[in-house]
């Protein structure tokens, strides 16, 4: 956030310029263009596919570790309220995910891109076997979206959702 200047160190150590798109902050998510020739891309996979207990591979740089992949299952799907971003729908892990493995890839045993690793759950700061990825379910529309115009527009109905406890149960008879 606020970068003046964005690079992208490939797996060989090239070192390659690369402008911003757009970003998401309600998601947490941006899109970046690299200037490069001949890069290798990922798939995009179907997020709403995946099954609890699934194998998947998380792809990251934690602690400046370029390349590092982390075998792990989908422990749930559908996690929210976690607090993390505006907009929360995602895919829960064990595939260790450290500081630095966000935005990389989670992918499935296809290597097709299924979700965007994005946070953890930690009380040391690292690695306490609960990660958590955007889908691409979610991170696919928003990919395009920011592409064709870089920016992300949604609805808004001016209204707000809470969950009903006792004393609102009571108050509505």
């Amino acid at each position: 956030d606020g970068a003046e200047e964005i690079a992208v160190t490939t797996h060989d150590g090239a070192k390659l310029d690369a402008k911003l798109v757009g970003r998401d902050p309600k998601t947490d998510l941006a899109v970046v263009k690299i200037e490069g020739q001949n890069l290798p891309t990922v798939t995009w996979g179907d997020a709403s596919k995946l099954q609890v207990g699934e194998y998947v591979l998380a792809v990251g740089n934690p602690f400046g570790l370029n390349s590092t992949v982390t075998l792990g299952i989908v422990s749930a799907l559908g996690r929210g309220r976690m607090g993390i971003t505006q907009y929360e729908d995602f895919i829960q892990t064990d595939a260790a995910i450290n500081p630095g493995n966000s935005g990389g890839a989670l992918v499935n045993t296809k290597g097709e891109l299924v979700g965007i690793n994005t946070a953890i759950f930690s009380q040391s700061g690292g690695y306490q076997g609960v990660g958590f990825a955007v889908p691409t379910s979610m991170s696919k529309p928003i990919y395009d979206s920011l592409v064709k115009t870089g920016k992300v527009v949604r609805g808004f109905l001016g209204i707000g959702i809470q969950d009903l406890n006792q004393d609102l149960a009571k108050s509505f008879g």
